[in-house]
């Protein structure tokens, strides 16, 4: 992977919304409502915070999907870090 392309995949990271990102399954994290992305806030205890984010909502996806994008913000910034770790060793 070249450093352009890591380049353009932490812009596309740092572009979205702000983090982090969290998400919010009914009936793990809240008991009734729609599956969702908490933006904003540190955990989902903070959904009163009224400096947290707009909510991101996916249509047609699994909650395994919602999880995974939800952790793509936190997770990709942890993966080019470590890649530019180790491409300068």
């Amino acid at each position: 992977m070249t450093d352009k392309e890591l380049q353009e995949i932490e812009t596309r990271c740092v572009s979205g919304t702000k983090g982090p990102w969290i998400a919010m399954i009914e009936g793990i994290t809240h008991t009734s409502g729609s599956d969702f992305i908490m933006t904003g806030v540190e955990n989902s205890n903070e959904y009163q915070n009224p400096e947290r984010g707009e909510d991101l909502y996916l249509t047609n996806g699994m909650k395994e999907d919602l999880i995974f994008i939800a952790n793509a913000k936190q997770d990709i910034p942890k993966l080019i870090a470590e890649i530019r770790r180790l491409k300068r060793v």
